[in-house]
């Protein structure tokens, strides 16, 4: 069992977010020859969304990982709706849908204003270094 996932020292108890919302501003790097958001980029806000998430509740990843627990991304879905483009505001929500054993299943959805222009989810696999599946740390279940 990890230890050393502690909370910060001025909380009592660290809290499992389920969601939380980032906003993103598209960069003109990330826009394709049509200038709108290249398909890739809209995974890069996934994870972004997800360890934002992680921090806003006081997880520190950096640690987890230095203490030899990884979370990799096993399954990756993304379905487009409408194109993002240069300068919009995105705001990308990300949803715990399962945290239990090995995996912790999260859901996406990105939004101008009030309209949805992708939706997608993830499925993390917690792994050892070496490869080698292993129950996610305590903190970070929902039973």
């Amino acid at each position: 069992m990890i230890t050393s996932f502690s909370p910060k020292p001025f909380q009592k108890r660290w809290n499992m977010l389920t969601e939380h919302t980032i906003e993103v501003r598209v960069r003109y790097q990330e826009t394709d020859a049509q200038g709108r958001v290249h398909h890739a980029n809209y995974i890069t806000y996934f994870e972004l969304a997800r360890t934002e998430m992680l921090r806003a509740g006081g997880f520190n990843y950096k640690r987890m990982e230095e203490d030899g627990t990884l979370l990799v991304v096993r399954d990756v879905e993304c379905r487009y709706h409408l194109p993002a483009e240069f300068d919009d505001l995105l705001h990308v929500t990300v949803k715990t849908v399962k945290a239990k054993g090995a995996r912790i299943e999260l859901a996406y959805e990105i939004r101008r204003d009030d309209e949805l222009v992708v939706e997608g989810m993830t499925l993390l696999a917690c792994i050892t270094r070496e490869g080698k599946p292993t129950r996610i740390p305590d903190v970070l279940r929902l039973d």
